[in-house]
């Protein structure tokens, strides 16, 4: 097997979409010798913000001295990002060899697995084999039937920021999400959360108190940022001074202030973590595709945000690091998000959009997104490919513009290859 004919088999196998429960990934995981059961976690559900948890709390648990996993997802240029160990993507020839191991065991379910369930099962292979002494894990979608939530009691159960988004699934309300996400967190177990709505954290409190859980909220009241460029920002948080942070956008602060919520709690059940590695785990973080600066002449910025929580946050960041520049949105959105609200909150600080077609099956072509954003009184023009659109924004930008691409994690490798080639 090539490596191409195992990322084939990965994507190809019996898809079936978005499908919760937990008794196709046990049943694999069953006929591989439940790896998933001999390493400790991290386990990370929530809307927004999950990424940049995981990868800021596994970036100090590195420096920290341990050997550290880190299994996220969606990818945005290359499948291996998705599980890492130390920073460093899965090899193609790991990623074949486990994925030869589990394809026969796969093909002999019953019910064969998901995408996502294959995915998490070789996950759970590779962090074996690595001989991790700790693996920061993000939930795919939800919590308490998401296919990670086939791991025993973490050593740190996490909500992040809580929004409305897989509304079909997840429910209606923002209470009705945070029950689902609340899944994740086990009997006698630890858990931090992101301050949000009293009633969210209402959920989260009874779920703890019923579980005899120990629970830790984020400080956002002490919180103050400091200074920021384009480079970073230097932020306080409570009795930590001066950290300085590489991601981008006030969101980022309080992301930052939950995984130090983690890195306390952590310590409290003796893994030594020490002050020095939390700052340096904060600084060196890298997290791709999230106000990503990947141009500086001409300014061209990456960004991840494809739901209306997320937009909220980049109007917030488009007012502290664009302000007095043109701004060009680059943006392709999926059909099944609530795109209608999506970009109102960013329509008026766009001059104009330049949309594309995410290459995903649930793609919104780029003329229905156009003929949207024209009909709710934007200027949008439509491109047949991603690259005919990044020569469009760059055109409309000039010198002293920037170009900005949201709506889609899908469009990010394409938008990236694209400006390489140019």
């Amino acid at each position: 097997m090539t490596v191409e004919q195992a990322l084939d088999y990965i994507h190809s196998v019996c898809w079936k979409g978005m499908m919760p429960g937990l008794s196709r990934i046990t049943d694999l995981l069953d006929k591989m010798g439940n790896p998933q059961n001999t390493m400790k976690y991290v386990h990370i559900a929530g809307t927004n913000g999950k990424g940049s948890t995981a990868a800021m709390t596994a970036s100090i648990l590195r420096k920290a001295g341990y050997c550290t996993g880190l299994y996220t997802s969606p990818f945005i240029y290359q499948f291996g990002e998705r599980m890492q160990v130390n920073g460093e993507m899965i090899s193609d020839e790991e990623l074949v060899e486990i994925t030869e191991y589990v394809k026969p065991l796969a093909d002999s379910m019953e019910e064969s697995p998901t995408e996502f369930e294959l995915t998490t099962a070789i996950g759970f292979e590779f962090f074996k084999r690595r001989n991790c002494d700790i693996v920061v894990l993000e939930v795919g979608l939800g919590g308490l039937l998401d296919a990670t939530n086939v791991i025993p009691c973490p050593e740190v159960a996490v909500i992040t920021n809580i929004g409305l988004d897989h509304t079909d699934i997840l429910g209606n309300t923002l209470e009705e999400i945070a029950f689902n996400k609340a899944g994740i967190i086990k009997e006698n177990g630890n858990a931090v959360i992101y301050r949000g709505v009293p009633s969210v954290e209402a959920v989260f409190e009874k779920t703890c108190a019923e579980r005899n859980v120990k629970l830790k909220k984020a400080n956002f009241a002490g919180l103050q940022l400091k200074q920021h460029d384009l480079f970073e920002q230097v932020f306080d948080c409570g009795e930590y001074k001066d950290l300085h942070l590489p991601l981008l956008g006030d969101h980022q602060l309080h992301n930052a202030a939950v995984v130090l919520a983690v890195a306390e709690t952590l310590m409290e059940k003796g893994w030594k973590i020490n002050k020095e590695n939390i700052y340096d785990g904060i600084r060196d973080v890298s997290w791709p595709g999230r106000f990503d600066i990947v141009s500086r002449d001409p300014l061209f910025i990456i960004d991840g945000g494809h739901n209306p929580q997320c937009l909220e946050a980049l109007v917030k960041n488009i007012e502290d690091y664009l302000k007095g520049r043109r701004v060009i949105a680059l943006t392709g959105v999926l059909a099944d998000k609530d795109y209608g609200d999506m970009y109102r909150p960013v329509m008026p600080l766009i001059e104009q959009f330049v949309c594309v077609t995410p290459p995903n099956p649930r793609r919104l072509p780029a003329a229905e997104l156009a003929t949207h954003l024209t009909n709710a009184g934007a200027k949008a023009t439509a491109c047949e490919t991603v690259a005919e659109g990044v020569r469009k924004a760059l055109e409309l930008c000039g010198k002293d513009g920037a170009v900005l691409c949201f709506g889609s994690l899908y469009t990010i490798g394409d938008i990236r290859n694209a400006l390489l080639e140019m």
